[in-house]
């Protein structure tokens, strides 16, 4: 089945709404030409989800936002999301970013913290060098629109040698259905660099909002030696749909670590990978959901070995209730050359209805001998005999199950490096199971 659909921009309105910005003619052209290719290209195709039946144009208009002095006039809804921000912070809204700051002491020291449309006017020379470097243009549909009409979004750059104690933080947020809310997400690590990243992306939408897609595409480069820790929390109605694609190049003896809460109430399309390039590079990635309602979830998390001695682990936790469908795929695939290298990965199911549904699809592709690789995937529902256990202890069924299901979640949950972000996921995931 095609998944062709009209494509809601064209080459003349992203170039005027780019002149309108003041930005620079490179990336005027880098818009229009994704524009041209959102009309010949077609939307991604994942394995039995057909999202060729969401609704993928309806990606809102531009809407300019005023800037705010502090967090502290961003609004309660979303206000404790941005905690204390020590290090930085960057607050986007709907389709601009309202708020920008980091520590002097960082700033000193090279850091870039900031949206990526001010990064492509005042550092335009390293956001060209690194731009569609690990997501490329004109991969599909989606990759193209979103190089249109991204807004926003965050540039954060580390120089060589530099390690960033505090993790740096970003709240992204839309509480405008008609508004466009297209994030897009560079870091760059430089050699021997080390830094943490998080990020809070929420809506605050009324129950009656209008149907909203959002595409947000993640690009990580980790350089030789750096290491990169990546996590984010998404968090958003269920009249959104969430596309979201998140990839990293790793060089020689790099490492990238990815946390993922893809907590979203509406229809998901999230694809987390991790590029080998480099000898000696490794991934790590973590990821948990919640299937609720009559939701629909193409969750994927990948990694390509290219070097020797490369690594990866992935685990993948997801919780299936009411309606809920979900189709999780780990994918480990080793180039031919990657020697010694080393793939696990982990998928688990729980199923709290009879109605609900979770495929779990572990995959390994091995194009060479000497390696190392494995996979475990489980689904069902909760074990009777640990709930009898909990029982005989005094504790209630409800309470029983309940703590069972928290310790599934634990091993992601306990990742999370902030806790401001960690307490709002323990709340997030309390409420999509007892909502």
């Amino acid at each position: 089945m095609s998944t062709q659909l009209s494509t809601p921009v064209n080459r003349q309105t992203v170039s005027a709404l780019s002149q309108s910005k003041g930005e620079p003619a490179w990336l005027e052209e880098i818009r229009t030409k994704g524009a041209e290719l959102a009309e010949t290209l077609e939307w991604p195709t994942p394995e039995k989800v057909r999202i060729g039946r969401w609704n993928l144009t309806a990606v809102g208009a531009h809407k300019p936002q005023d800037a705010i002095a502090s967090a502290e006039e961003l609004p309660e809804a979303v206000r404790e999301l941005a905690g204390q921000s020590p290090a930085g912070l960057v607050v986007q809204r709907n389709s601009a970013s309202v708020l920008r700051q980091l520590s002097p002491e960082l700033a000193a020291k090279g850091v870039i913290f900031t949206d990526l449309e001010t990064a492509a006017r005042e550092h335009g020379e390293l956001v060209r060098q690194y731009l569609f470097q690990a997501v490329p243009q004109d991969e599909n549909k989606l990759t193209a629109l979103q190089s249109a009409i991204w807004n926003g979004g965050i540039f954060l750059y580390v120089p060589k040698n530099v390690e960033v104690e505090l993790p740096l933080q970003a709240l992204l947020y839309s509480d405008d259905a008609e508004a466009a809310f297209a994030p897009r997400v560079l870091v760059v690590a430089d050699n021997h660099s080390r830094v943490t990243y998080v990020d809070n992306v929420v809506s605050t939408y009324g129950e009656a909002a209008r149907p909203v897609t959002k595409p947000t595409i993640v690009e990580v480069i980790v350089k030789p030696g750096a290491h990169v820790r990546y996590a984010t929390v998404h968090n958003m109605g269920d009249n959104l749909v969430d596309l979201t694609v998140r990839r990293a190049v790793v060089e020689n003896d790099g490492r990238v670590e990815w946390v993922i809460g893809d907590l979203h109430d509406g229809h998901t399309l999230s694809e987390t990978q991790s590029l080998l390039k480099g000898n000696g590079s490794s991934s790590d990635a973590k990821v948990i959901s919640i299937g609720s309602k009559s939701q629909q979830m193409s969750l994927t998390t990948g990694a390509v070995h290219f070097g020797r001695n490369t690594e990866s682990d992935m685990v993948t936790r997801a919780v299936m209730k009411d309606q809920a469908t979900a189709i999780i795929n780990g994918v480990t695939k080793i180039e031919k050359g990657a020697t010694k290298s080393n793939g696990q990965q982990t998928e688990k199911v729980l199923m709290l209805s009879p109605k609900a549904r979770g495929d779990a699809n572990p995959i390994l592709l091995i194009d060479e001998d000497d390696v190392k690789a494995g996979h475990a995937a489980s689904v069902g529902q909760v074990n009777p005999e640990q709930v009898y256990y909990l029982m005989s202890r005094g504790i209630s069924k409800k309470d029983a199950e309940r703590l069972i299901i928290y310790g599934f979640l634990t091993p992601v949950v306990t990742e999370i490096p902030i806790d401001a972000v960690r307490e709002q996921l323990q709340r997030l995931l309390e409420r999509k199971l007892e909502g």
